[in-house]
């Protein structure tokens, strides 16, 4: 999806470090039960006949990442209404007015987990205090999730590059971000679980010796590791936040906890999006101007080694963010009610199959930019 060269060609093609071919990238936020919405917009993207060819996940983004890639497209929708239907809570069956019952609800998943999820772990008991080890130090146990996503994913699958699949997880240790990617690594149902490990509710995961965390405590929106990948391509990114970005000024103390918690897990993807902006024009910057050398110069080592720096490729970059829901609060992303589900996977389905509908970025763009955002309220 290279963009027209409004500037007609250059004296010559400049070298850079970037493949000839375009791609379709899904990148999912972290988030828990707000999940449903990336399953909403996978669904209309499934229905429009695209599928993408890279996702890339964080926590419950990393867990619906990997059931798309670890089934072949005709199943996927399959795996990920049976996982979504397995973690659904379905109440008491008995009526209660709206915020007890949601209050209830919480408590409950508090007390007893989410079946097929998470369940309490027995070393909570001991106290905070208690040394029990890092891998028994949470206050749930995610082997429920182990086995669910066992029975759902094809492991070879996974790694079989189609889909390319790129999950976040955060280093306990030295705090790096690490992205593991089945273009490099073998990944299994480790890699996934460590991806979700957000402390102190889950344990944390050990993989090749090295503790891991839930990613999305250092970075919950992954985009940077396709803005950031080498060699770059054309590309289509789908980045299907689940958190507020934006949102009113707070005026109550349940308010105010649940925009902090928006504002921690919207994660600065679009601060990370600024940034990648600038780099990207800078490159296309590099590479005009190598262009313009004359013959002689562009040939020089020298001149050689800095055109390297340039590049053509452009970026489109389609935000999906979910609307603000009546009733939601800061425990949000715990709400497993069959209501919580289906509003979020509906406005998923909703918000995508609008983005598609105008298709943005079908439309010319100057040739010097590198990176496009379309949002929800851009107008055609």
């Amino acid at each position: 999806m290279s963009a027209p060269n409004k500037r007609g060609k250059s004296k010559a093609a400049a070298p850079d470090a970037c493949a000839p071919l375009g791609q379709t990238v899904l990148v999912l936020q972290g988030g828990g039960a707000l999940g449903a919405f990336q399953v909403g917009a996978y669904q209309a993207l499934h229905e429009a006949g695209i599928e993408p060819d890279w996702i890339i996940g964080t926590s419950i983004g990393a867990i619906n990442a990997a059931l798309i890639a670890g089934n072949p497209p005709e199943q996927r929708m399959a795996a990920l209404d049976a996982f979504w239907q397995r973690i659904t809570q379905h109440g008491m069956g008995l009526w209660t007015p709206p915020g007890l019952a949601s209050a209830l609800s919480d408590m409950a998943i508090m007390a007893r987990g989410v079946p097929g999820f998470f369940s309490p772990n027995p070393n909570a008991w001991l106290g905070i205090n208690a040394a029990v080890g890092l891998e028994r130090t949470s206050y749930y146990d995610t082997a429920p999730l182990r086995e669910t996503l066992a029975g759902l994913i094809d492991a070879d699958r996974l790694n079989a590059n189609a889909p390319r699949l790129t999950i976040g997880a955060v280093n306990v240790r030295t705090a790096a971000m690490r992205y593991f990617d089945s273009q490099r690594d073998t990944l299994g149902i480790d890699h996934i679980l460590a991806s979700g490990a957000l402390p102190p509710a889950f344990p944390a995961v050990r993989i090749d010796g090295e503790a891991y965390w839930d990613g999305g405590i250092y970075s919950n929106t992954p985009i940077e590791a396709v803005l950031d990948d080498h060699p770059r391509r054309d590309s289509l990114i789908f980045a299907v936040n689940v958190w507020h970005a934006h949102g009113d000024e707070p005026e109550s103390v349940a308010q105010v906890m649940e925009r902090q918690k928006d504002i921690q897990y919207a994660s600065r993807a679009h601060s990370h999006i600024a940034r990648q902006q600038q780099i990207h024009h800078l490159r296309h910057i590099v590479r005009e101007l190598a262009g313009q050398l004359p013959d002689a110069a562009r040939k020089s080592a020298e001149n050689q080694a800095l055109a390297a720096y340039g590049c053509r490729t452009v970026m489109h970059v389609a935000m999906l963010s979910p609307p603000h829901l009546k009733g939601e609060g800061a425990t949000k992303d715990i709400d497993f009610s069959v209501d919580g589900i289906r509003r979020r996977h509906e406005s998923g389905y909703a918000q995508t199959r609008a983005m598609l509908a105008r298709a943005p970025w079908n439309a010319p763009v100057d040739p010097m930019l590198g990176v496009i955002v379309h949002s929800d309220s851009d107008s055609d």
